[in-house]
């Protein structure tokens, strides 16, 4: 049998694959958002609309739970590890056991949640069970959905083997598959069936997905000659260490849905509409969140990971401090711009069909309170790599258990008073608190040391973000296109906004000094 050979990934800046990663995850969150359009005017806030999501949402918490999460932010550091100090035999070994183990452990909790779809619906959104129609729905959907678990897991799974070898293109670009199996299943299958079941098409078009997006990265392993071949591997050291890893990381890595999913709780004990209102906020919160932050820290763990096995101390918190400074530099204008503009974009984007101006407005509160913790969220999203890529994962998951607890708090005290708005309240200000405790870690630790010119480099983005958000404002005020117009003529206006703003953003950052030169790593 011949031995693997490692095939030498093409070196590219940090900037470079991030513009990489931002551009295919910003084609998918544009179709994602498509799919939101389509979904809004085939389903509006309805009971139909609540059960789908919630269908969603439960296989979407293990996702990120266990794939996209805690797996990969343990996975990554220890392959990383391999290919700098074993060979490629042993680590395409590693790679067969994790994919054997993973792939078992991932099946049986499949299997779990299929079965026992009843109870675990009961488990997540309990104020359900006053209506057993939505119920059954919602259950019904659930059995089709869950079963995504399993081939999204290993979808990620292959995606964290690409970007260790810098081929990041590929994994971010598979989440458009997604948009396009519902897309499709919203305007071809959703017809089939009765007007209260048109969810359940929906449903199947998550399925389909999961499927198609696994199979298409497995061509790219097999260039790389990495294709996995299941093995067990209970009992080998790399598998036994990121399993261990793992344990600590199921919490920290998933603090962000852990919240999320208490929020989906308590609203589900609301009036009817409100999980569809706070999914629509999300949607758009995880725009910026997924498109940038996401992005940076997915290309920020397979280096930080390297420099800390190099012993690059310096490298390493030049590295986190670059990644900090680009996150605030796009954090604050995108908080500041879904706060001033959130009923212009809401209106443009789903203010049609089903989806009413009271659903707008609805909406827009819960976006408004979202957005204050935004930049907080994007900021847990760089600043966790640094403890997963030095293998620490037991201190970001006490951090996450505290920020967890004080989203419960926040949300049990906020929603009888604010409702929906008052969740949203409660995800923002559990945001600060994760990503303070996780900042002061890092500096605690000596890892991380902010270089020079902070002060003037935050205050640079205050003035220019503060003058895009008046600008921002006063033209959404010079139009009645937001409750009067059609699609086009808000689209219209929404594009000229939004260039306007990022343009005053933009010039202001270069009169007060900013260039190019500063962005590079």
């Amino acid at each position: 049998m011949t031995e693997p050979t490692e095939k030498t990934p093409k070196k590219a800046g940090l900037m470079a694959s991030t513009a990489v990663v931002a551009t295919m995850t910003m084609l998918s969150r544009v179709l994602g958002l498509v799919r939101d359009v389509v979904i809004a005017r085939m389903l509006g806030a309805s009971a139909g609309a609540d059960a789908f999501f919630v269908a969603l949402k439960i296989p979407n918490f293990f996702r990120r739970l266990f794939a996209e999460g805690a797996f990969n932010q343990a996975f990554v550091p220890v392959l990383s590890e391999y290919r700098s100090k074993g060979s490629m035999a042993a680590t395409k070994l590693l790679v067969d056991r994790v994919a054997g183990t993973l792939g078992t452990v991932v099946a049986l909790i499949t299997l779990v949640g299929v079965l026992a779809a009843a109870g675990v619906v009961w488990l997540f959104a309990p104020g359900f069970g006053d209506d057993p129609v939505k119920r059954a729905l919602t259950v019904e959907m659930l059995r089709l959905t869950f079963p995504y678990l399993f081939f999204i897991s290993l979808t990620a799974f292959a995606g964290g083997i690409l970007n260790s070898w810098n081929r990041f293109a590929v994994p971010a670009f598979t989440p458009v598959l997604l948009n396009l199996s519902l897309i499709g299943c919203a305007l071809f299958l959703a017809p089939q069936f009765a007007e209260d079941r048109m969810a359940v098409a929906l449903a199947w078009g998550v399925l389909i997905a999961g499927v198609a997006q696994l199979l298409f990265q497995l061509p790219f392993l097999a260039r790389l000659n990495l294709m996995p071949v299941p093995r067990m591997g209970w009992s080998d050291p790399g598998v036994r260490k990121i399993m261990t890893l793992m344990v600590p990381a199921l919490f920290g890595a998933s603090v962000y849905q852990l919240n999320s999913l208490v929020n989906t709780v308590l609203a589900s004990l609301l009036e009817t509409g409100s999980v569809t209102w706070l999914y629509y906020t999300d949607r758009l919160i995880e725009l910026p969140l997924g498109i940038f932050a996401v992005a940076i820290g997915t290309v920020i763990l397979p280096s930080l990971s390297s420099k800390h096995v190099d012993a690059s101390s310096e490298a390493f918190s030049r590295t986190l401090d670059w990644a900090i400074r680009m996150v605030l530099l796009i954090g604050l204008p995108a908080a500041l711009a879904l706060a001033v503009l959130a009923e212009p974009l809401l209106s443009t984007l789903f203010q049609y069909g089903e989806f009413t101006a009271l659903d707008v407005a609805k909406t827009a509160e819960s976006l408004r309170a979202y957005s204050a913790g935004l930049l907080a969220a994007m900021l847990i999203k760089v600043l966790a790599p640094g403890f997963y890529a030095r293998q620490d994962t037991r201190t970001p998951v006490k951090i996450g258990v505290i920020a967890m607890l004080a989203n419960m708090a926040f949300g049990a005290l906020l929603v009888w008073e604010w409702r929906h708005v008052g969740l949203a309240t409660a995800m923002a200000l559990s945001a600060w608190l994760n990503a303070g405790l996780l900042y002061l870690g890092l500096r605690r630790a000596g890892v991380y040391q902010p270089l020079k010119g902070w002060l003037f480099h935050w205050g640079r983005m205050v003035a220019a973000g503060v003058a895009m958000a008046a600008a921002t404002y006063w033209l959404s005020l010079q139009t009645q296109a937001w409750t009067e117009a059609g699609m086009w003529n808000r689209v219209g206006w929404l594009s000229l906004i939004v260039i306007s703003g990022l343009s005053i953003y933009g010039a202001s950052l270069l009169i007060l000094g900013l260039r190019p030169r500063h962005l590079r790593r």
